[in-house]
């Protein structure tokens, strides 16, 4: 429950602007005295904090406890999928949960799951691999979190302006945008203070600023297209330039959006960030990792999923505000797309 209370508003998005920790900031909530999730937890002992902060930490002395909260089958992942799945109405991220807690058995490096229980845990990972792929990577919510990265960016680009037109209408976001900001400033904000700020900012003079807003209160996306960066450099550069040529700040109106994930993998000590394998109990007591034994994880395992996109306004494509003074430039823009062998079936 206290593992990601430190998510700031709208979540990743905010720490990419603000260059904030969430994982720090959940310590920082958890260990000071003047919040309540610390005073609720002193009521146990008056080292259970520390002793919170410490499973999130990966520094607790029970690899269960550890496992049971960060690993590639932990409560998070399993309760997000589930969730995640359910909100979004989609079939994808569902899986045998009762079972998975069944066939969980503790052994002394962390967690295991019996081997009777291998199909469970591979529909998980399954699950979750199609959830990022058709949910989470999705072209449309990538288009949308482009629009919010980059309207708070305008919205501190302007503050930091010298006319500073939202001296007086972002109260709450001033520390944010002056990097001063301290655990009580970060409590106050949540999706609906932005949400607010976001509305005012309609009316902001500011062209960009108020038009990012009307995009994304309005849920209007940029569109995107796939690309690959060794072969479709030059056209992706051209784009950006005919999206400068018809008007649009190429800072605010482009970008390019890389989502990758791994599946699964198997525990590599020389790699940066090594993964907990997922481990089966067999039998006879021996222990194996399961992308061993499961053709279906090994199938995925190791192998990074996901693309890289060129997002723009939907207007480069839909036919909206397209003057005859500009339509060679538009034109030229969607017959890179096509040529990219993407503007019928797969710009999204």
């Amino acid at each position: 429950l206290l593992h990601d209370i430190g998510h700031g508003p709208f979540s990743h998005t905010f720490v990419k602007i603000f260059d904030t920790n969430h994982v720090q900031i959940t310590i920082d909530i958890i260990l000071s005295e003047e919040t309540e999730v610390n005073q609720i937890l002193r009521k146990v002992s008056s080292t259970f904090p520390q002793e919170v902060a410490s499973v999130i930490q990966k520094t607790h002395p029970n690899p269960q406890v550890v496992q049971l909260i960060s690993s590639q089958i932990d409560a998070d992942r399993m309760d997000y999928l589930l969730r995640d799945a359910y909100f979004t109405g989609v079939n994808y991220g569902t899986f045998d949960l009762t079972r998975i807690l069944r066939v969980i058995r503790p052994y002394k490096g962390g967690i295991a799951f019996t081997y009777s229980g291998m199909h469970a845990v591979e529909d998980y990972i399954v699950s979750r691999y199609q959830m990022y792929m058709q949910v989470y990577f999705h072209p449309v919510s990538r288009g949308m979190e482009v629009v919010l990265n980059h309207l708070l960016k305008r919205a501190a680009a302007c503050y930091n302006s010298e006319s500073n037109p939202l001296r007086h209408s972002a109260t709450f976001l001033k520390p944010f945008f002056e990097g001063t900001w301290t655990l009580e400033d970060y409590l106050r904000l949540d999706d609906g203070v932005l949400n607010t700020y976001f509305s005012h900012w309609l009316l902001e003079e500011d062209a960009i600023l108020s038009d990012l807003s009307d995009r994304f209160i309005n849920r209007r996306p940029f569109k995107s297209v796939p690309f690959n960066r060794t072969n479709d450099g030059a056209q992706i550069e051209r784009m950006k330039q005919i999206v400068e040529e018809v008007g649009f700040d190429p800072e605010y109106y482009t970008a390019i959006n890389n989502s990758f994930d791994l599946p699964y993998d198997f525990y590599r000590p020389d790699s940066i960030k090594p993964r907990t394998q997922i481990e089966l109990v067999e039998r006879n007591g021996n222990m194996v990792e399961l992308s061993q034994v499961s053709s279906i994880v090994d199938a995925i395992s190791g192998k990074v999923r996901g693309d890289e996109r060129l997002y723009f306004p939907r207007e480069m494509v839909s036919g909206e505000m397209q003057n005859g003074l500009f339509m060679d430039d538009y034109a030229e823009f969607q017959n890179i797309a096509a040529q990219l062998d993407v503007f019928s079936n797969q710009m999204k």
